[in-house]
């Protein structure tokens, strides 16, 4: 992650901490996908590259309030490196972050829905094979940042106890996403397991 990410995260902390102390449950989860959006079928320079394909695990927690209504925080980034302008191209990977408002509706003893919608940024990390240092880290990339509104949704089922299976998608609106990439809209489909603290 980028180091302005991580300080963001490390910095929510102690609020998520003092929001959980007074929260009914907590949610923490781990899954895959892929990304999806329209654009062209082929990868190159004059015409960008479609953000598609690829597996991209993520990461998720929220915390639960009065009236099943919270917030979260979700990140996920292709797990393998894309190559853009097709063949011979540059290395890439697309990292998605966002803060959510979360509703969490019962639909049965075992079921609920998530629905989420919020906003965050996607960084995506061109790759130049040589390595910048500074006085605290060295990297060989450079990042092209993109403000971004999220919606997504996902079925909720407790399997066994506490812990649950989640199918989900998400839908992101990118803002100047076609500076990289072919479209300003992607979905994001997939999984996550997770595990409650807390009632169910």
């Amino acid at each position: 992650m980028r180091k302005s990410a991580l300080v963001t995260i490390v910095l929510s902390l102690p609020l998520l901490l003092v929001a959980f102390a007074s929260a009914q449950q907590g949610d923490a989860m781990i899954g895959f996908g892929t990304v999806m959006s329209p654009g062209a079928a082929q990868c190159n320079f004059n015409t960008g590259c479609p953000e598609k394909s690829g597996l991209y695990p993520n990461l998720g927690a929220d915390v639960i309030f009065h009236k099943r209504m919270g917030i979260g925080f979700d990140v996920a980034w292709r797990g393998s490196q894309g190559t853009y302008g097709g063949v011979g191209g540059i290395p890439y990977r697309p990292i998605l972050f966002d803060f959510n408002g979360v509703y969490q509706p019962k639909i049965g003893k075992k079921a609920g829905l998530d629905l989420m919608g919020g906003i965050g940024w996607q960084s995506t990390r061109f790759y130049s094979g040589t390595y910048s240092c500074s006085y605290f880290n060295c990297i060989n990339y450079t990042s092209s940042n993109h403000f971004l509104v999220d919606l997504g949704g996902g079925l909720r089922y407790y399997f066994w106890h506490h812990a649950f299976i989640r199918p989900e998608a998400h839908y992101y609106w990118i803002n100047n996403n076609t500076a990289d990439f072919t479209s300003n809209n992607v979905l994001r489909v997939g999984a996550s397991i997770g595990y409650t603290i807390g009632p169910d």
